[in-house]
């Protein structure tokens, strides 16, 4: 009996020792799964976040995009309005310059020159010049009572012209052209004392001697034709001078 016992017992002892083994591995197995299901959540936890981040990242990027996107407009529209606002200055520009253009060209219309006329060289204003000219070119149409009242308004509108000499000379030859020989020998007598020099003094010298034929003076005119012999020799003026001369006595 004791020996059945002690198989009994051993049997027992055996069958204990493989239950505790199997609850052992069942642990195992559980502990196993448990780990698996943990790596499973914090894998799924980790892709979660991941795409978390790269939808965040994306977002991110999508703002910066459209934040890039607003500011390459905003400076398109700043470069068009500069553009347009140097188009304004360029046109702005052109026209202050054309205008000064105009300014300029209407100041050196009425700026002096230099003239030259009967071998003298002077200042004239544009106005004076053209004021001669048509006088001047009144007396050569025939003009001669026209050309007086022109020549003689010239000498009082430019007193200190360098034209005067000549005016006086030529108001004479068409107040001798009109038969006004004593104003005529008034103003050959001015262009004299204004110019003894001048190119034509010696024909204003013979010209007063025949306005003084003219007015029947014949000792006048023998005066001036000697004093023209003797002031201007050389002349042509004076060599008609003393052909006239010669047929006054």
């Amino acid at each position: 009996m004791r020996g059945v016992s002690l198989r009994g017992a051993a049997l027992a002892v055996t069958l204990l020792c493989a239950s505790l083994g199997a609850q052992a591995a069942l642990f195992e197995d559980d502990e196993a799964r448990r780990a698996i299901l943990d790596l499973r959540q914090r894998v799924e936890a980790m892709r979660l976040q991941s795409e978390q981040r790269q939808n965040d990242e994306n977002a991110q990027l999508r703002r910066s995009l459209l934040d890039l996107q607003n500011q390459i407009e905003q400076m398109r529209g700043d470069l068009a309005r500069m553009t347009g606002q140097n188009e304004q200055l360029t046109r702005t520009v052109t026209e202050m310059q054309q205008r000064q253009t105009e300014v300029d060209d209407k100041l050196k219309k009425n700026e002096p020159s230099k003239v030259a006329v009967d071998g003298r060289e002077f200042t004239a204003d544009p106005r004076e010049k053209a004021d001669f000219d048509a006088a001047l070119g009144i007396f050569r149409a025939g003009q001669f009572a026209q050309a007086q009242t022109a020549f003689a308004e010239f000498v009082k509108r430019y007193p200190q012209s360098g034209y005067n000499a000549s005016a006086l000379f030529w108001l004479g030859n068409a107040q001798y052209a009109t038969r006004n020989y004593n104003e005529a020998i008034a103003n050959f007598r001015s262009m004299l004392s204004l110019a003894p020099d001048h190119a034509k003094a010696p024909e204003a010298v013979l010209s007063i001697a025949n306005c003084q034929i003219e007015l029947k003076d014949t000792r006048a005119a023998r005066r001036t034709l000697e004093d023209l012999t003797k002031a201007y020799p050389q002349s042509e003026a004076a060599q008609a001078g003393r052909e006239r001369l010669s047929r006054l006595r």
